[in-house]
């Protein structure tokens, strides 16, 4: 009898695991309450959209958002644009980041503290400070209205150095030591031995970078007036002034550039949850 309570007990979850459960559920409606009412609207006819009272559910479901919006606007050209812009952020910031973390975690050169020390300022200064001057540079350069206006100055991230360097130090060091002795490069070090064994962080590393990206508003407004250059959220933005308060558009949009970042979340959330694992983001 005894025996058979104990095993209830263990069983049965406890009220600390109850009250984290419900508050995860509470959470997630937070999220996907909005998101419900953006697809039933994009989901509705445009009439429908401004009665009153308002209602969930469409009466008659319609695509006729979709096909409004995918066949009047440039959504596929910032769709492209996005795209190509995310994918070489990432590609830049994976491979720019990875080395310079690996400099400061595995070299000794002078004034190494006194940089990262930089870096890890540049973690605190917000976005909005370094604007005007990175404007006028990209002016001075001739780089406005081009893709490499909106690349170059999303490239600099350093969050992400210090996110790897900090892997980089629990890297054994026996096995540079191994393959330096074989006479193996640093550069040789890096690429077969380094980059292998992190893959877990250079994936988180890579999918947050391409969402952050993807996502990126301020900058892409800022140095883009050609809508065959804007992205995809500054295209989004010259919908919805145009469509004013039709409001079945504007959703339909919102779910088409969400879903490129859903599919990704799907295909890459086991990488992800193993990045922040391996970086010991999770306890930070």
């Amino acid at each position: 009898m005894a025996e058979q309570v104990l095993t209830r007990s263990r069983r049965l979850p406890g009220i600390g695991t109850l009250i984290l459960l419900l508050f995860t559920i509470a959470l997630a409606a937070v999220w996907l309450l909005p998101f419900a009412w953006t697809l039933l609207t994009s989901l509705k006819p445009e009439s429908e959209t401004t009665d009153v009272p308002l209602h969930w559910l469409p009466r008659d479901v319609t695509l006729d958002a979709y096909r409004s919006v995918l066949s009047t606007n440039d959504i596929w050209v910032w769709l492209f644009n996005s795209v190509f812009t995310a994918s070489a952020v990432t590609f830049l910031v994976v491979l720019l980041s990875s080395t310079a973390a690996y400099g400061f975690a595995r070299t000794g050169f002078r004034g190494r503290r006194v940089l990262f020390a930089l870096v890890v300022a540049g973690i605190l200064v917000p976005t909005e400070v370094v604007v005007v001057p990175l404007f006028q540079e990209m002016v001075f350069l001739g780089l406005v209205d081009t893709p490499w206006g909106v690349i170059l100055p999303q490239v600099v991230l350093p969050a992400m150095v210090y996110i790897l360097k900090i892997f980089f130090d629990g890297v054994p060091r026996e096995l540079e030591e191994a393959a330096l002795m074989d006479g193996a490069s640093r550069w040789r070090i890096y690429w077969q031995i380094i980059l292998p064994l992190s893959r877990p962080v250079l994936a988180a590393v890579a999918i947050f970078t391409f969402i952050t990206t993807w996502n990126n508003f301020l900058w892409p407004f800022i140095v883009t007036a050609d809508p065959g250059s804007m992205t995809l959220p500054v295209g989004l933005a010259t919908v919805q002034g145009s469509y004013g308060v039709r409001y079945a558009e504007i959703m339909a949009t919102v779910i088409i550039a969400g879903l490129p970042l859903l599919l990704v979340f799907v295909l890459f959330q086991r990488h992800i949850v193993r990045g922040v694992a391996h970086t010991g983001m999770a306890g930070r």
